[in-house]
């Protein structure tokens, strides 16, 4: 196959994604306004965005509200959708990382920083290889369109907005997971678990969804106590003196919840050894640390996509309530109905009820459309894998689209630092995927 991506096109998608990646996109209520409905650092990132894609020639809209923006090339009655987003999760700890997550540097062959993966640096690699088709002569015959989403690591609101504004796209990809190619996505239930509050404790372990907790901080009563128990089980802390403890854990993606190691959980463990409760109960009796709720719902799978994953990532108890949030991969042939009923029953003997957040049907195109078999071959034709189309416990994009399938961007040799520290994406591999994406549009969106 011909070389359509050139190493000035590579140098200057590098330059593009540090400053997307300089735009702190995390989701912050107190910046909101009537044009920044997700706060101003996810706002600036869109504004950034749609700067390089007029940049690089394309036609720019921007919500009036702010809520999402779009840039289209091309002619035709078809629309053709790439389907990014431009906020991230927060960094965590910046004193854990090695340079500032928002710097956007390079160093050994990668390029640093929160989004490199997860997504402002597929959704670079996607625009710059259309303006390479573009200067090398090509003519589209579908409107490429790159559609941005500015809320994609909490509630999908601003995608949702504009799919009840804007035309529906005919087929497309969301560049946001792992090559080859993800046909079908597990159902995504996000809930509260809510009971009554302590008068003896008060904790407020906050963190996001969608993500194994890596740490629990705790200075609070009884504190030689839970030290004692955090050593019988055998869970590792940092011991800070007067300024109390954090117990340690291993942070992956929620929908690897099984690889990881929830500080959260093991915290509540050992607090569930000096306090009484009936939350602490039902993290320390029944939940334990088994991230596929088997102790809880028993054995959730099936053949197509595997085993439910069960993320508990935040507990806030006090006098007035206890609430732990829950992120659940549901597998594609489960009904999620059941499936809810089940846990709000089981919950109850320990207090607690089932307060729904956000729900995302699962996704299936089937593997022998146009879409998939052309995506499919240009992936194998590329890289010699023959790695067959997967189901992911993953969330994206591409579920709230017609004819639209998650479509790399991360080769299989490449490791996941998405929502982790030091999240970088090595420079060869984001060329390769520009190459992939090239060929791919070339064949579905060229004369």
């Amino acid at each position: 196959m011909e070389k359509i991506v050139t190493e000035e096109q590579q140098t200057a998608a590098v330059e593009a994604l540090k400053r997307m990646i300089s735009k702190k996109s995390v989701y912050n209520e107190s910046t909101k306004s009537d044009t920044a409905p997700f706060g101003a650092g996810i706002d600036a990132a869109l504004t950034e965005v749609l700067k390089i894609a007029d940049e690089l020639g394309f036609k720019t809209f921007k919500s009036p509200t702010g809520h999402y923006g779009y840039a289209e090339i091309g002619e035709g009655d078809q629309i053709f959708g790439i389907i990014g987003h431009v906020d991230v999760v927060p960094e965590g700890d910046a004193n854990d990382w090695d340079h500032d997550p928002f710097d956007g540097y390079v160093k050994d062959g990668a390029i640093y920083g929160r989004g490199s993966q997860d997504d402002k640096g597929p959704t670079i690699a996607t625009m710059f290889a259309v303006k390479s088709l573009i200067d090398a002569g090509y003519k589209f015959t579908k409107k490429i369109r790159f559609i941005f989403g500015t809320d994609e690591e909490n509630l999908w609101r601003g995608i949702a907005v504009y799919n009840e504004k804007e035309s529906p796209i005919d087929m497309g990809i969301a560049p946001d997971a792992e090559f080859p190619l993800i046909y079908a996505e597990k159902g995504l239930e996000q809930a509260y678990l809510v009971g009554a509050g302590m008068d003896d404790l008060n904790i407020d372990l906050k963190n996001a969804f969608n993500a194994v907790p890596a740490k629990a901080e705790y200075n609070g009563p009884k504190l030689a106590e839970v030290k004692a128990a955090l050593d019988k089980h055998g869970f590792n802390y940092e011991d800070n003196g007067d300024n109390g403890i954090v117990v340690t854990g291993k942070s992956v993606h929620a929908m690897l919840a099984p690889n990881g190691t929830n500080a959260v959980l093991r915290l509540a463990i050992a607090l569930n050894d000096v306090f009484s409760s009936p939350t602490l109960d039902f993290i320390g009796k029944l939940f334990k640390e088994d991230a596929t709720g088997t102790n809880v719902l028993g054995d959730v799978k099936d053949d197509q996509s595997g085993h439910l994953t069960f993320n508990i990532s935040s507990l806030t108890i006090n006098k007035n309530e206890s609430r732990m949030q829950i992120d659940m991969r549901i597998p594609v042939t489960v009904d999620r109905d059941d499936l809810i009923k089940q846990l709000d029953d089981k919950v109850q003997k320990f207090g607690l009820h089932y307060e729904p957040f956000d729900y995302l049907a699962p996704l299936y195109v089937p593997t022998d459309s146009e879409l998939v078999k052309t995506l499919m071959n240009v992936y194998k034709d590329m890289t010699g894998d023959d790695t067959q189309p997967q189901i992911s416990g993953g969330a994206t994009y591409a579920r709230t689209m017609n004819q639209c399938v998650a479509f790399g961007a991360m080769l299989p040799d490449v490791p996941d630092f998405m929502h982790q520290v030091n999240e970088n994406w090595p420079l060869k591999s984001m060329f390769k995927a520009m190459d992939i994406y090239a060929e791919a549009i070339k064949q579905l969106c060229t004369k």
